[in-house]
């Protein structure tokens, strides 16, 4: 229970790495909300598992498309549990084409949810963290790689996140609040499950030579939120089964 008493705020979190990154803070002892996007179904599960651990739960919903949405639901998590202690920016989408294919619309969607959603969520949590505040971003090992083409607008993405939140370390560390990022390999989701087409290249780039679980992410994550934690700031996390090694 090293989070207990902690108020936390998952971005897409009623599905995949999210869900079992809310669901494991939940485990630890925090209340926890979730946004999402669209499957109500999905939210309204992960929201039941944690109130089954005696943990408050909320799940709103929200598109990180949409600036105002992140800052309505940022501020509906804090007012509904007093505060917030603990964000991870956790939501974002995966587009992949060769340049030539890769439209202005493609680029501006992942950039809007993967990279300017983020920093939309962090200025609006401000108000609601003290000292000892946690923020934590789901990067991927792709901001460090292109192992393959057609990944400029997702690895783009991905390398600013890190450095968004790198840069962020600095603004926030007088206010005691710690920023770092998790980068997951290939992890089995029903996004990139660990059966389907492509999964063999890419278990082939790991050293360890399988997936990642969304168990394995969310177990990084709750570390960087807890106590432990607490001089660890401003640096990125590869939890991705040795691809990068």
């Amino acid at each position: 229970m090293r989070l207990e008493g902690k108020r936390a705020l998952v971005t897409g979190g009623s599905r995949g790495i999210g869900a079992a990154i809310a669901r494991r803070l939940a485990a630890e002892g925090a209340d926890v909300a979730i946004t999402y996007a669209a499957s109500t179904d999905a939210a309204a599960r992960v929201v039941a598992d944690i109130e089954a651990l005696g943990r408050k739960a909320l799940a709103i919903a929200a598109d990180n498309r949409d600036a105002a949405a992140i800052e309505a639901a940022v501020t509906q998590a804090a007012e509904a549990f007093g505060g917030t202690d603990i964000l991870v920016n956790n939501a974002g989408i995966f587009i992949a084409a060769p340049i030539e294919d890769l439209s202005l619309e493609d680029w501006d969607a992942t950039m809007a949810v993967n990279l300017r959603a983020p920093f939309v969520a962090v200025r609006a949590v401000l108000p609601h963290m003290g000292e000892g505040g946690r923020i934590i971003a789901i990067g991927s090992n792709l901001a460090l790689q292109a192992p393959s083409p057609g990944l400029a607008a997702y690895n783009a993405s991905k390398a600013g996140i890190a450095m968004l939140h790198q840069a962020l370390s600095r603004d926030l560390a007088p206010r005691g609040i710690t920023v770092n990022t998790v980068n997951p390999g290939s992890t089995d989701t029903d996004m990139n499950p660990a059966s389907g087409p492509h999964a063999a290249d890419q278990i082939a780039r790991t050293s360890l030579g399988r997936f990642g679980t969304p168990d394995d992410i969310a177990s990084a994550v709750a570390y960087l939120a807890s106590p432990e934690a607490r001089s660890i700031t401003g640096t990125a996390i590869l939890v991705d089964s040795g691809a990068n090694a």
